[in-house]
């Protein structure tokens, strides 16, 4: 077993982003615990395939060799980004820990300071997510959305350079690798919905751990944050879609903290059609489970009758199509 002398081991992708959010969920630990956690990088399939995500599927690819060094027991947990997780479990290995959740929304960084009402007609915008580009031509389908791969500081590189005149990239994870100055706009969560879990991270471990010598990562888990991404998440397993599907989800307490709203969205890639839902429920932010996964499977269900469950299959078509030589 690792980590039973010395510090934990704490298995991360190598990204600035990623060891940047990994750091701070090992320093959150140690302040609370005492516990001292040493980082080990990890190269992820996802890091190194030129693929654009689409073309994979989404599902497992930045998560998988985390998962891998979990289950050889060569480490002792793993942060990931949520967004980035399957929503089905892995055999013997639970969400230890899901933090406090950073700002979910997604940001625009564009040349000149502009925002996205005032990008000229035709302006080239970055991103590398089908659920951005769909809501995003639904609101501005004079743009030209272009797919793009890389880590936060090469796609905001592509604007610096001119290649693009914008990109669109998550609000928290500028703030991980300090990057948030060359935000220009920001889109409210009622304009464009984020993917599921955005913002929020997930500490994984071996199930048969978690309760034992592994029981101090419970320090850092967020009750409220878990059950709002449990509902977002419910939502994305309910309409048998993965992290590179066209789904946004995004649940929210109000303002006593006692009514969870949740509200998602499918839309196609063009922008040209939508279902769109929204659900509240009173919760208990520290124990209600279930009531948030009824919650989400509630409202997937109502936007599948409505012919959400379509679009999604659309959406996986044309990725799966051939494009043309």
């Amino acid at each position: 077993m690792t980590g039973s002398t010395g510090p934990a081991r704490l298995a991360t992708r190598r990204s600035t982003m990623a060891t940047s959010q990994s750091q701070m969920v090992a320093d959150a630990i140690t302040e609370r615990t005492g516990r001292a956690i040493e980082l080990v990088l990890v190269t992820s399939f996802g890091d190194v395939t030129k693929a654009h995500l689409t073309q994979l599927g989404g599902t497992g690819v930045f998560v998988n060799a985390l998962r891998d060094e979990l289950l050889a027991d060569t480490v002792d947990f793993a942060v990931h980004s949520l967004k980035d997780l399957p929503t089905a479990p892995a055999d013997g290995l639970v969400l230890a820990a899901i933090p406090e959740r950073d700002d979910p929304r997604d940001a625009l960084c564009a040349r000149d300071g502009l925002k996205f009402a005032d990008l000229p007609a035709g302006s080239r915008v970055g991103t590398g997510s089908p659920r951005r580009v769909a809501q995003l031509a639904a609101l501005r389908p004079d743009l030209v959305y272009v797919p793009i791969r890389g880590n936060a500081e090469t796609r905001l590189g592509k604007v610096a350079s001119g290649e693009l005149d914008a990109v669109v990239l998550a609000y928290a994870g500028l703030g991980r690798v300090d990057r948030l100055a060359d935000v220009t706009d920001v889109f409210d969560p009622e304009q464009v919905i984020p993917a599921p879990g955005q913002g929020a991270l997930a500490v994984e471990c071996r199930t048969e751990r978690r309760d034992g010598d592994l029981a101090y990562l419970a320090s850092v888990d967020d009750p409220a944050t878990r059950l709002a991404v449990v509902a977002e998440r419910v939502v994305l397993a309910e309409l048998e879609a993965g992290c590179a599907a066209p789904v946004g989800a995004h649940a929210r307490y109000d303002a006593d903290g006692r009514e969870l709203r949740l509200r998602a969205a499918v839309v196609a890639t063009d922008g040209s059609e939508a279902v769109r839902g929204e659900r509240a429920a009173t919760l208990d932010a520290v124990t209600d489970l279930d009531g948030a996964v009824a919650l989400g499977r509630d409202l997937a269900r109502a936007m599948i009758a409505d012919g959400a469950d379509r679009i999604v299959a659309a959406a996986f078509a044309e990725r799966d199509t051939p494009s043309e030589p």
